[in-house]
């Protein structure tokens, strides 16, 4: 049977073939495992993402309530401001010469009465405003807090999971790692761009009930043969995927 020089050791077509075929078995057991998973790395990272940007969102209104809070004092400020104004302009009026004196005090009288009245509307609505904002922030906190017990529940319910397949997953994973050392590099990322594009993860599959193991299409019987002698790499001509015959499920037990 012909040789194939991979690195530095010498495998066989054959070889070759039964060594992928290895690879594939391990990586669909860790495929298992991450199955097993689920949704659940998505949905702790969704919470995890929801999480931050609620927080985020109720810093910001707590930023805006104490804006709000400084401006309510200012007004107040300058309402005590027009208060004490008012005041001296009335003492004033008490020792003016003319009318127009008088008039001109009384019109100043009247600027810090409106300019009062503007900064009590303005306090009112700035009132209202942080009001709105508190019911806001006060709503947040409940929301953010069911989120992050729907967030701790999800992320135990993970570590449960990885804890309990770590070990086993360990061990496949360095058994890939084995397994691929072995197998040249042009060969394994051929192997690794079929996977990642093939349905389940399946790049090499056998030849079951005379079709492709990963299409289910029907493969001719002088190609099946060709399969069978190892001699030669063959993919299936519909989905791309790495075949091999089914002898090689019961060599593999």
């Amino acid at each position: 049977m012909e040789k194939v020089k991979a690195g530095k050791k010498e495998m066989t077509v054959e070889e070759k073939l039964q060594a992928l075929f290895r690879l594939q078995t391990v990586d669909s057991e860790v495929d298992k495992i991450k199955i097993l998973r689920g949704e659940l790395p998505l949905e702790v990272q969704d919470l995890e993402d929801e999480v931050e940007g609620l927080e985020t969102r109720i810093g910001k209104l707590n930023e805006e309530v104490n804006e709000l809070d400084k401006a309510v004092k200012t007004k107040q400020n300058e309402i005590v401001e027009s208060q004490a104004l008012i005041k001296k302009y009335e003492d004033q009026q008490n020792n003016v010469r003319n009318n127009r004196e008088y008039d001109s005090l009384s019109k100043e009288i009247e600027y810090q009465t409106l300019e009062i009245e503007l900064c009590e509307k303005k306090i009112k609505e700035f009132s209202s405003m942080k009001d709105d904002k508190k019911e806001v922030i006060d709503e947040s906190k409940k929301n953010l807090e069911d989120l992050k017990g729907d967030l701790e529940n999800k992320s135990s319910e993970l570590d449960s999971i990885i804890e309990d397949t770590r070990k086993e997953e360990e061990t496949l994973v360095k058994e890939s790692e084995k397994i691929s050392g072995s197998i040249e590099e042009r060969l394994k990322s051929a192997y690794r761009r079929i996977r990642q594009n093939a349905r389940n993860g399946l790049a090499v599959v056998p030849v079951q009930r005379d079709a492709c193991g990963g299409c289910f299409n029907q493969i001719p019987p002088q190609r099946q043969l060709d399969i069978k002698s190892r001699k030669k790499i063959i993919v299936c001509e519909y989905c791309g995927r790495i075949l091999v015959d089914d002898d090689i499920l019961d060599e593999e037990k």
